[in-house]
């Protein structure tokens, strides 16, 4: 368990928090692995509804830590945790909501593509640098985005790296509720209210049936995204990139 990672379970809600902000929520070894054993968990978790995931703080996700995560490069292709919470994500057969804002950074962005629902206030800002440094995408976005958004679009996003806002996230279906500035935990509870209302196991026989074509193939691209991930840490091209990001940050 991660001190950063904040899980609360309630009335039928599991509630996690990415409790870092004064790192904006950059997301370290140890916080995968604390929100992959709460994914996991759910897979014998009857009494659990509906998941939620938000970022305390002024951002969501600012994406990997990456001094931490460089760490665990030697041991990348092997079962590390944050490959092992993109599939408990992939497989999830319990509801996830997620409220946004601020930055959505590389899985700060990707990770919403398992997300069932998604409210997002108009501070929030996608960005998904992975060939800036010297990466490839992961949690199935190479799959997933072309297929959201369009191939050209998502060329932007992922070739490009363009980040872009709440108003094209809701277009693309990225996002599936816009609120103000001031709405977000209101709309958040509200939609949870919304779904605790209904009939417990339709609620969660439908959410299985809209996953259930794609889940495979998902898992499937998932790994071939991570062994591409774990060569490019190794090139050459992204020591220099990942040099270049830390100094830059000096």
């Amino acid at each position: 368990m991660s001190e950063h990672v904040r899980i609360e379970r309630e009335d039928g809600v599991l509630a996690i928090t990415l409790a870092r902000p004064e790192r904006r929520n950059a997301i370290t070894v140890a916080m995968y692995d604390a929100l992959a054993g709460a994914f996991e968990s759910l897979a014998d978790d009857s009494e659990t509804r509906i998941v939620t995931i938000q970022g305390e703080g002024v951002d969501f996700a600012a994406g990997n830590d990456l001094a931490d995560f460089l760490e665990a490069a030697p041991r990348i292709d092997e079962e590390i945790p944050v490959w092992r919470l993109l599939r408990a994500l992939a497989g999830c057969q319990t509801p996830i909501v997620a409220a946004v804002h601020g930055n959505c950074v590389g899985i700060g962005t990707t990770i919403l593509l398992h997300c069932d629902l998604v409210v997002a206030d108009p501070t929030a800002r996608f960005w998904m640098p992975f060939v800036d440094l010297g990466l490839v995408p992961e949690a199935g976005s190479s799959l997933l985005f072309p297929r959201l958004a369009g191939r050209r679009r998502a060329a932007r996003f992922l070739l490009l790296g363009e980040p872009f806002g709440t108003d094209e996230a809701l277009e693309i279906g990225l996002i599936s509720h816009a609120v103000g500035r001031d709405d977000l935990a209101a709309k958040l509870d509200e939609i949870v209210r919304t779904l605790l209302a209904k009939p417990a196991e339709a609620l969660r026989e439908t959410q299985r049936l809209i996953r259930h074509a794609t889940r495979d193939e998902v898992l499937e691209w998932m790994e071939l995204e991570s062994r591409t991930f774990a060569k490019r840490l190794q090139s050459a091209e992204a020591k220099q990139a990942l040099s270049a990001f830390f100094e830059k940050k000096r």
